[in-house]
């Protein structure tokens, strides 16, 4: 190894001396929650300083040794540290070491959040990825890229990094999972956490490599990094790397080491210091200890001097703060044929399957993955059916039970250019990929300052559908809209699925859109209307635009005679259906997209009629539909003629097996019917 390279390290080491010794010195002013990575400073030097730009990675909050290593300098990092404006990596939105980057010269770094060990699905889905569009000759590179996972031991014992191990293994992907064990989860000692560490651990998953490194050894750690750097760029096969490190600050400035660490504990790894242990090496190759001082002081000044720029530099406007929620959608308006001559009608699930068929064929980086979907079966609701036998099974493939991964990875396919449709089977098992969901793809966007949104298309059968049962009928959709940063879709027809499925996959946000079972197809009485003429291939419809799915008419309205229904889904035939009792005096606004709603149509239509019933399946209580209707009441409650009317499911926590009991939760036509007569009889 170059004595250049060993007295880079010294000088970037003592950077990070320095840096936590100035925010130390200055807690007043560091006011925001941080860690630092002093002990940690071998190994993240020993990756930072060898990664190419061609690659990419995952860093984790404790990081900033591998961030300096990239070729971050102290002031940059410090913009974050104080949540400054000019912060390159969010603005001011998020944490010190929480890095983002779309940077020629260093490797590609997509969102990083808190969560601990959250990153492990993103950065697998970055390698599933780059597989991906390697097999296709699809990799804007001559060179075999690699992706750094990096997390502290405690992350571990944590269920979605075994689901990430897995997938890894499974399909055999280009990552290197590297472990930093300095035996502490903020105050949780090794011994109360585990029965074995990262590396014995690993040894379940068959096909990942193991490593053990000595973490504060930058000679032994950088060795060690490119071998294993080098056989992923060989093999295509993912390692783990578990390095022993020192804890020698604080877990973070708001838990302090003496909060619950012992003076024996804190001595013990005082002395595996990484930083007068390369001091140590140098000398013993010759350099005198006058160049390790001149490195030494021109660091503290450097550090001194980048602090105070950024104390001084300007903090973010409020006028920002509502940027970058979503990144801008090309598509805008209605485009394609809705009802081409000659077609016949055709189902919704047939509509979808026909849509996603199209997508695949349009677009080589479109992938489409989730629990029975490939080629055996094609869907539980054959959703699916003949897509892998035409797309091939690394285009439209099953995975294991992971919805965390199936979701989570989205993020990390979106940032490596590739499109992926996900389907979780029902609502009622979308909660283990709702962390990913909320932690990871729902902030991208706006933590990055619009750099990483990610697209996916989240596809997710709702509803009941008679005898369902409490794990396959259930309407959860406010649990997500809840949340900002994610784009909710939820058809009533075929033709609207069509149009809006494209528009999803379009989006480069998060889209889930509901397809509810009940209307797949059209079997349930009274939902034969969800049968329409197929769009042709061009037909799309933008996000956030309701229709008019039944006008009320004009003599009735004159009459005040007449009211409103907005709803979704099944709502959609439950007013029609109730409606014939009430010829002309009810108009009926499909939603479509929830969020973004369309809360102009809606008003528009609240006030033309005085009165307004709001109807879901879901269960009511604390439900969107209430929301929406306290909305309305704040927007229209001089055109309101009586107190806006909400209709939904019992609030019970589950949907009853037995069909009785289940039609005496959900709401339907006669349910409607009532509120219908009683709000046109005010």
């Amino acid at each position: 190894m170059d004595q250049s390279l060993y007295l880079h390290a010294y000088q970037l080491m003592s950077y990070v001396k320095y840096m936590a010794l100035t925010y130390d010195e200055n807690r007043q002013v560091c006011k925001y929650v941080h860690s630092t990575s002093r002990g940690h400073e071998a190994i993240q030097l020993a990756v930072g300083l060898q990664l190419k730009p061609y690659d990419y990675c995952a860093p984790y909050y404790r990081d900033e040794s591998m961030l300096l290593g990239l070729g971050y300098q102290p002031y940059e990092l410090m913009l974050q540290l104080l949540a400054k404006r000019d912060d390159p990596f969010s603005g001011g939105r998020s944490y010190y070491a929480h890095p983002c980057a779309r940077r020629a010269d260093m490797p590609l770094i997509p969102h990083q959040s808190s969560a601990t060990g959250m990153q492990a699905i993103p950065a697998t889905g970055m390698a599933q990825g780059i597989q991906y569009l390697e097999k296709r000759n699809m990799l804007h590179t001559t060179e075999n890229p690699v992706v750094i996972c990096s997390f502290g031991d405690g992350s571990i014992t944590e269920g979605e990094v075994s689901e990430a191990f897995q997938f890894a293994v499974l399909k055999e992907l280009p990552i290197i999972y590297l472990i930093q064990d300095n035996e502490w989860g903020i105050s949780v000692s090794a011994e109360e956490m585990r029965t074995m560490d990262a590396y014995e651990f690993a040894a379940g998953f068959k096909g990942l490599k193991r490593v053990r490194v000595d973490g504060t050894h930058f000679k032994k750690s950088y060795e060690c990094i490119r071998e294993e750097i080098k056989y992923v760029r060989e093999t295509r096969k993912p390692v783990l790397i578990h390095a022993k490190v020192s804890l020698l600050n604080h877990h973070t400035s708001g838990v302090r080491k003496e909060m619950y660490r012992s003076v024996e504990d804190l001595e013990k790894h005082t002395v595996n210091d990484p930083l007068p242990a390369l001091r140590k090496l140098l000398l013993e190759l010759g350099l005198v200890e006058e160049i390790m001082d001149e490195i030494d002081s021109k660091a503290k000044i450097k550090v001194e001097e980048d602090f105070y720029r950024a104390v001084q530099s300007a903090e973010p406007d409020p006028a920002t703060v509502m940027l970058h929620e979503f990144a801008p959608t090309p598509v805008i308006e209605e485009n394609g044929i809705r009802n081409p001559q000659g077609r016949e009608r055709v189902v919704m699930v047939d509509a979808a399957l026909h849509a996603i068929d199209e997508i695949l064929k349009t677009y080589p980086e479109a992938i489409f993955f989730g629990q029975d979907v490939g080629r055996r079966l094609g869907g539980v609701f054959r959703e699916a059916a003949t897509l892998a036998d035409k797309y091939g099974d690394d285009r439209v493939f099953n995975t294991a039970i992971q919805e965390a991964y199936i979701v989570g990875s989205t993020a990390g396919l979106s940032a490596v250019g590739v499109k992926p449709i996900v389907e979780i089977q029902f609502a009622d098992y979308q909660w283990p990929a709702m962390n990913q969901l909320i932690t990871e793809l729902s902030k991208s966007c706006y933590l990055t300052m619009g750099k990483f949104p990610v697209q996916a298309l989240i596809r997710i059968p709702i509803g009941g559908y008679g005898g369902g049962g409490p794990y396959h009928s259930g309407c959860h959709e406010s649990s997500i809209l809840s949340c900002r940063g994610i784009k909710v879709v939820y058809p009533s027809n075929a033709a609207d699925l069509k149009g809006l499925m494209k528009a999803a996959f379009l989006d480069p946000n998060p889209v889930v859109m509901f397809e509810h079972k009940g209307l797949y197809w059209s079997k349930n009485p009274g939902t034969d209307e969800a049968k329409t003429i197929e769009p042709d291939e061009g037909y799309i419809i933008p996000l956030g635009k309701a229709s008019i799915a039944q006008s009320a008419s004009a003599e009735q309205q004159d009459m005040g005679n007449s009211l409103c229904i907005i709803t979704y889904g099944m709502g959609v035939y439950w007013a029609k259906n109730a409606s014939k009792k009430f010829p002309g005096s009810v108009e009926i606004i499909d939603l479509r997209t929830l969020n973004p709603c369309d809360d102009d149509t809606v008003f528009e239509s609240v006030k033309r009629h005085g009165k307004c019933i709001v109807l879901t399946e879901e269960q009511i209580l604390n439900s969107f539909a209430q929301a929406l209707a306290g909305r309305i009441s704040f927007a229209c409650f001089r055109h309101l003629d009586a107190p806006v009317k909400t209709i939904g499911s019992k609030p019970l926590p589950a949907v009853a097996l037995n069909i009785i009991l289940e039609k005496a939760m959900v709401p339907g036509v006669e349910t409607v019917s009532e509120a219908i007569s009683t709000l046109l009889k005010d």
